[in-house]
């Protein structure tokens, strides 16, 4: 502890000279502030040293979760593999985000996918996309015949996927225009929200990443009020060493998100428009038929 207080410069303890009892000073309270972040810093460092010892410098750790797994990362990998093939890329899925990124801190990955917000911490961040919300209903659904307001969804059952960042930003939303889900079913498995919602068990409201468009057993519907987007992003540890394959993996994945935002906006686009005339013709008054002269 001497030689600790000697660096800095400080007492950072008081010693009681009658019981063996120390305390810690008010400059060893502001040294205590720092410990967390200085015992993060040393695990990257160490596990900069090991990676450099083991010779793993041809290796890849990306965290990954559902959706991006499901339409994101094949096309990546494709790509990437194509350029860097003796790169061997491990990957790491977890449900919720925030554990892929406390691994990120520890060094136990390289990179990964995760939502914004991102909590503060040593991390470059780049954007991915924007991928925006749509409501999923039965194919025979009556609010599958126009564009559905918020209102509409008031009392209806919903299938919901587990508390997160994009399931609460979807029930946040509901909840600052009034309407109070009524959640029937609760999962993060993507597959069985959409199931759900086709057997008639109630609505969703998915990102369109999470959703199989495809699938005729269901309708995606844009509502007329839009839910903000989720941000997607991919992050990495500033302060530790960054392999060119790294940067590489990150560009490639910047390229692939970008490609399918464009496609997620045509598709939104179609769907508005394919609801417009149902809109017009439902509001549209019959004519009355021409008088005849008498």
């Amino acid at each position: 502890m001497g030689a600790l207080e000697a660096l800095v410069g400080q007492r950072l303890i008081e010693r009681s000279r009658g019981r063996r009892t120390v305390s810690l000073t008010e400059a060893g309270r502001v040294l205590l502030g720092h410990a967390e972040a200085i015992e993060s810093r040393l695990r990257a460092a160490e596990a900069d040293f090991r990676a450099y010892a083991s010779g793993r410098s041809g290796s890849l750790r990306v965290g990954i979760y559902q959706s991006v797994a499901n339409k994101v990362l094949p096309e990546v990998m494709r790509r990437f593999k194509l350029r860097w093939p003796d790169v061997d890329v491990q990957l790491s899925e977890a449900a919720h985000d925030n554990d892929l990124i406390d691994a990120v801190e520890r060094g136990d990955l390289d990179l990964t996918f995760a939502i914004q917000p991102i909590p503060a911490g040593p991390f470059e961040v780049r954007e991915l996309m924007r991928d925006p919300y749509v409501l999923v209903t039965p194919a025979g659904s009556s609010m599958a015949s126009h564009r559905p307001r918020i209102g509409d969804l008031a009392g209806l059952p919903m299938i919901g996927f587990q508390h997160g960042k994009h399931q609460d930003l979807a029930e946040d939303f509901l909840l600052g225009r009034g309407v109070r889900p009524r959640v029937v079913f609760r999962t993060n498995d993507n597959g069985t929200v959409q199931a759900m919602v086709a057997s008639g068990l109630g609505f969703a409201l998915a990102p369109l990443l999470a959703v199989d468009e495809t699938d005729p057993k269901v309708r995606l519907l844009q509502l007329s009020e839009t839910v903000p987007p989720r941000i997607l992003v991919v992050l990495w540890h500033r302060d530790r060493y960054r392999p060119p394959a790294v940067a590489a993996f990150v560009d490639t994945a910047i390229a692939v998100a970008a490609e399918i935002e464009r496609a997620h906006d045509a598709f939104i686009a179609r769907s508005v428009l394919a609801a417009a005339p149902r809109r017009r013709a439902r509001g549209r008054r019959p004519r009355r038929p021409a008088s005849r002269p008498a």
